[in-house]
């Protein structure tokens, strides 16, 4: 159902691949948008290691809430800033893509305790973080990306 990497050389194995949701801030995810078209917004995430869910927070609603709502299918695509060999100009790059399902955290102190997690990627000033959840908590949604399929690569520019 899912296509592999095309060029297997270049596969990442799936703790390298794992580390790249783990440690990358952002990433893109890509939702059935308006009549069809793709459409893909860049997000913070958290992936947790406990659940193997992919959590992503956002508001109440436009484009992204509208294209969930009609069509749980996503992918999410995240890539590091790449490496470059001393006086080469060209970039190694290592990306992972994941397409699953997707679906609103409805349990309150799940959500909570997501978006601290999240923020601490970010931060660690607790009380930042704590007056945050506070202050914009009720006007957030949290999703759970349920991966489906996880492929990770490196490319070379050149």
């Amino acid at each position: 159902m899912f296509r592999e990497v095309a060029r297997t050389a270049r596969k990442l194995g799936q703790e390298e691949t794992l580390d790249l949701l783990r440690n990358e801030l952002r990433g893109v995810l890509s939702v059935q948008g308006d009549d069809g078209y793709p459409y893909g917004i860049p997000l913070d995430h958290y992936y947790c290691d406990e659940d193997g869910l992919i959590y992503f927070h956002s508001g109440m609603e436009g484009h992204k809430i509208d294209a969930i709502k009609r069509c749980d299918k996503v992918s999410f695509c995240v890539f590091d800033s790449g490496e470059r060999k001393d006086g080469d100009w060209a970039l190694t790059i290592k990306s992972a893509v994941v397409f699953g399902r997707i679906e609103i955290v409805k349990d309150r102190d799940r959500m909570v305790r997501i978006a601290r997690e999240l923020s601490m990627k970010f931060t660690q000033d607790e009380e930042y973080i704590r007056a945050e959840i506070e202050k914009h908590g009720e006007r957030t949604l949290m999703f759970a990306l349920k991966p489906e399929h996880i492929t990770g690569k490196w490319v070379r520019e050149a």
